[in-house]
């Protein structure tokens, strides 16, 4: 059964957000909200994590996996960035972007995409998220909530522990939530290509 956690939008309860952190250092599956939609996250070493989200979402091993960050320092320990790349990255975050890039060896084997060796980053410009990156301390490991056979995914805290309570560990509720997942720009190749419209603009890409 999911833990409900009610978190303010603007002041995030310390003691909470501790709660949270705390929980997912000890392998939780939580659902949270972004500056996009509801995303699934759990601690990034965690093979029970990865396979909860999997089974949840119906996914393949060659589904990309988000590693969502604090700052540019943090991503930059996961991910190899040239400087043309840093620039283009750094003009769009924290926003709704993830970015796919080749993976440091920091990032775990299971985590990369099978054949490129790359992985999702994004850094979100969300109070709530960013409070609780703060107090983890690395990156959550993340993928949008969004279930099979459904086109957009859930926007309320309570609706989705109605519908997941069975399959997740706590949810995060901090009022509305979009239902726009993010842009995925995949800068593995060294030129900008556009894997998914989503939430954030791509006019600068294009």
């Amino acid at each position: 059964m999911a833990k409900y956690y009610d978190v303010h939008p603007d002041n995030p309860q310390p003691r909470t957000i501790g709660q949270i952190a705390d929980s997912i250092r000890a392998d939780a599956l939580v659902a949270y909200p972004t500056d996009s939609c509801y995303a699934l996250g759990c601690r990034l070493g965690s093979r029970d994590g990865i396979d909860r989200i999997r089974a949840i979402r119906k996914l393949d091993d060659r589904h990309h996996f988000t590693l969502v960050c604090q700052d540019f320092a943090q991503l930059g320990q996961f991910v190899r960035v040239d400087k043309d790349v840093f620039r283009a990255i750094k003009a769009s975050t924290p926003g709704s972007y993830t970015f796919i890039l080749p993976a440091t060896k920091e990032v775990p084997r299971m985590l990369q995409h099978p054949k490129k060796k790359t992985v999702g980053v994004r850094i979100p410009d969300h109070v709530v998220t960013q409070a609780l990156l703060a107090e983890l301390g690395e990156p959550l490991l993340s993928s949008t909530l969004l279930l099979p056979g459904e086109e957009e995914p859930m926007t309320q805290g309570w609706e989705i522990k109605d519908e997941l309570d069975h399959v997740l560990d706590g949810v995060v509720d901090s009022g509305d939530c979009g239902t726009e997942p993010t842009t995925v720009i995949d800068f593995s190749g060294g030129e900008a290509e556009i894997v998914r419209h989503g939430a954030g603009d791509t006019s600068r890409f294009e």
